[in-house]
């Protein structure tokens, strides 16, 4: 498709359903910009962003993702982590030719209407996107960016919020004390934001968990051979692991079997156990009734808010900029960019994720 405008709508009862759809280049309001959205990243993560697209209970009782780029009774419109250019603007403080870094709909381009304007970015504040978390609204310049450097662009998109997801969840448990546990049980963890949460543990000093990253058996050489974990095993191995140790368990992928067998091998021993996403969508969510603690949610912004009330948003910026830096010194040996171009590419990339045909080495990024 050749149109300079365009869009994928998937059916928010059907995830499955999406497709390629021709948009007019809309009229713009006074407070309001177009950006043309240059990359953006598909990853699992938007996959769980899919999942939880309806009212789920995240956001409150009547929120879900859908809600950040299109009006109900309409077909969804994914959000993405991406780069965009201002190319038309009725707002004041912001003009054509402005990059930002944020969260955008999988389209070639989207209309924000920038609220609290100043040297570092803006919120967006349209109207239907009032009551969701404050770290999605958020659109930073390129220029105020202190940990960005241009030979880490194509990473940003890709890595940026997995790899945040992953250093908050290991900061959380530094914060807790560990829960008490002396090894943390991560499944999927080829994923990107599992490997997030390896890094970030691996990093700390003094005294920690050990960490044992679950994966498909044909997976374990290669994530064993990153060192980004202390130690990896395949899922058919859960049985052979000590069920006597204080164990945690955080789950990427949402898959029940996988919850369910750790749950059941390590039983009163298992102390915490984290569902961090749902890219196994069409994974059966396993037993409510399997011996452990209850299954607790995480959920990132609600941790960037606590930690910039401890820290101050300054100081946050910090913390979060120097693990970012030290990450980025490892992360072309993780992963390698995969550059698609246009409509066409970004549905069949869709399509590729969901399906779980994703190579977990492999950034994919979409150029619209």
């Amino acid at each position: 498709m050749t149109n300079t405008h365009w869009a994928i709508d998937i059916d928010r009862d059907n995830i499955k359903r999406a497709e390629l759809v021709k948009e007019e280049q809309p009229s713009l309001h006074d407070g309001e910009i177009e950006v043309a959205v240059n990359s953006y990243a598909i990853t699992a993560n938007n996959i769980t962003y899919a999942v939880f697209g309806k009212p789920n209970g995240l956001f409150g009782p009547d929120a879900g993702y859908w809600d950040f780029f299109a009006p109900r009774e309409t077909p969804g419109r994914l959000p993405i982590w991406g780069f965009a250019t201002v190319t038309r603007s009725a707002c004041d403080g912001v003009t054509p030719g402005e990059r930002f870094y944020g969260f955008y709909p999988m389209a070639s381009h989207a209309v924000l209407v920038p609220q609290r304007v100043g040297a570092g970015g803006f919120t967006d504040g349209t109207p239907r996107r009032a009551a969701l978390p404050l770290v999605y609204n958020q659109y930073q310049r390129l220029e105020a960016l202190a940990d960005y450097r241009p030979e880490h662009h194509d990473y940003w998109p890709v890595f940026r919020p997995l790899f945040l997801t992953g250093w908050l969840i290991s900061d959380q448990f530094e914060d807790e004390h560990d829960y008490g546990t002396e090894q943390i049980l991560v499944a999927s963890a080829s994923s990107k934001t599992a490997i997030g949460l390896g890094f970030s543990m691996g990093c700390r000093v003094g005294k920690r968990p050990q960490t044992v990253g679950m994966t498909s058996a044909a997976n374990v050489d290669a994530l064993d051979a990153l060192g980004i974990y202390d130690r990896v095993i395949s899922y058919d191995a859960i049985a052979t692991l000590d069920p006597a140790i204080p164990s945690a368990l955080v789950d990427m992928a949402g898959n029940g079997d996988v919850t369910g067998a750790v749950h059941r091998h390590f039983g009163d021993a298992l102390l915490a156990s984290i569902v961090v996403g749902k890219s196994h969508w069409d994974a059966a969510a396993g037993d409510a009734k399997i011996p452990g603690p209850a299954r607790q949610g995480f959920f990132a912004p609600g941790r960037v808010q606590k930690r910039i009330g401890d820290w101050g948003a300054a100081g946050f910026g910090g913390h979060v900029a120097s693990a970012w830096l030290a990450f980025m010194e490892q992360a072309p040996r993780i992963a390698t960019i995969d550059a698609r171009d246009g409509g066409d590419a970004a549905l069949a990339a869709y399509t590729q994720v969901l399906d779980g045909r994703a190579d977990p080495k492999v950034g994919i990024i979409i150029r619209p």
